[in-house]
């Protein structure tokens, strides 16, 4: 069953803001919120993610020096 969130104390800035990308998509300010927060739920959480990433490191069992990605970067840049 779905539940109400009510988020107080918001800016005026911010919610004009986020009236104004509703209705550009054409969106009624709830309907964009609620895409918005779904969008946000199915993503891993910062934390998910980075255990994830040092996982994968690790069963790779591989090591890039920093020189060699400082350089590798500095080449871009060029």
């Amino acid at each position: 069953m779905p539940v109400q969130i009510t988020i107080r104390n918001v800016p005026d800035s911010v919610r004009a803001e986020l009236a104004a990308r509703a209705a550009l998509e054409g969106k009624s300010m709830q309907e964009y919120l609620r895409g918005e927060l779904e969008r946000l739920a199915a993503r891993p959480s910062r934390h998910d993610w980075l255990r994830n990433v040092r996982d994968r490191k690790r069963a790779a069992s591989t090591r890039i020096p920093a020189e060699l990605i400082l350089e590798q970067r500095d080449a871009d840049r060029r």
